[in-house]
């Protein structure tokens, strides 16, 4: 965790970012950057943003909890019917109206924080190839990974989407949303499939197991034994990217029930459920400073059918890296105290 005095600058950094300029930073490995032009502040349309962005997880819960209360109503039934068929609308992620709306999101959501992004070697990523940006950890919500999409606007690489759980294409709503921000299902076929039209996928390798080891002050990761974004790579010939998210634990409260039950749950839904707050007791995220790590590309040698050994030596690689970037980076995030535990 933080110190008293990091946690103090901490407040102050976004306190000015969040609600006076927004600000974006991309910085190179030999520490010079870029900074994108600030955005004239609304606090009512980063509030919008936020909801748009956010939100609708926990308006499912409280939409079905109500109409929950006036069953068995033929009124409150047909809500119900009306509102879970929203999962079966077909997704339209390129239209005008879709597109706006993730622009508007990306421009105004992320300045609640900010997040900073550090890119290691911005001329190592070539716009024309498709990467793995593997991404760690996962947090209560990865939303980190906001800042490496096309409508964010800082990576060179434009053509890319992220792969999130399945069972947030079964909610409605939030299946809109999210596939307008970018995110496709997190199946085999479809991260095989993008990489093979030449998208650069963003994933977090670790997943929902992360969930079960949430500790305040510490990140658990889950990569020892992630071998099919692995292959997925070495078969498509996409270099893999560790980016490593420092302070993405610390902008949600949460409580979770322990026991091997609650894990079976969690691997059986796709998902972990659990009970996560932010500001005053809302889904509103505490303007936590963020600072996103992209580290140097791993390049990996195209095989269609690689082997069991190939895909381990690769992932070792892989490990090291993101161990790696988080001792490198951890004093510069203002996290010097917290340790990584990689499984």
């Amino acid at each position: 965790m933080r110190s008293d005095e990091q946690r103090t600058t901490s407040k102050r950094f976004a306190f000015g970012f969040g609600f006076g300029s927004a600000s974006r930073t991309m910085a190179g490995a030999s520490g010079g950057g870029a900074e994108h032009p600030n955005e004239p502040r609304n606090e009512w349309l980063n509030l919008v943003a936020l909801a748009l962005w956010l939100f609708s997880i926990h308006l499912n819960l409280l939409v079905v909890f109500i109409i929950l209360c006036f069953l068995p109503n033929p009124w409150a039934i047909s809500a119900l019917v009306l509102w879970l068929s929203q999962s079966l609308l077909p997704l339209y992620t390129d239209t005008p109206f879709a597109n706006r709306v993730a622009r508007f999101i990306c421009k105004y959501a992320p300045t609640h924080f900010p997040i900073e992004t550090h890119i290691e070697d911005i001329d190592a990523l070539d716009p024309k190839r498709a990467y793995v940006f593997a991404v760690e950890p996962h947090s209560v919500l990865p939303i980190s990974i906001i800042a490496l999409t096309k409508h964010y606007g800082l990576m060179p690489v434009k053509k890319m989407k992220a792969l999130a759980s399945s069972a947030i294409f079964w909610t409605p709503v939030l299946r809109h949303v999210w596939s307008w921000l970018g995110l496709v299902p997190a199946s085999r076929k479809c991260y095989k499939d993008l990489l093979q039209d030449g998208y650069s996928t963003i994933l977090i390798p670790g997943g929902v197991q992360e969930c079960l080891y949430l500790e305040y002050g510490h990140e658990t990761i889950f990569l020892k034994k992630r071998f099919g974004f692995v292959r997925g790579a070495i078969e498509a010939g996409a270099p893999l990217v560790p980016c490593f998210c420092f302070g993405q634990s610390d902008v949600y409260h949460y409580w979770k029930p322990s026991g091997q039950w609650y894990a079976h749950l969690s691997r059986a839904i796709g998902f972990t459920p659990l009970i996560f707050w932010g500001m005053y007791g809302t889904p509103i995220p505490y303007p936590n400073r963020m600072y996103l790590v992209v580290g140097k590309p791993i390049d990996v040698e195209k095989n269609s059918n690689p082997s069991h050994e190939q895909i381990s030596e690769v992932l070792k690689k892989f490990v090291a890296a993101m161990e790696d970037l988080f001792e490198k980076h951890k004093l510069a995030a203002g996290y010097k105290d917290t340790t990584l535990t990689v499984r």
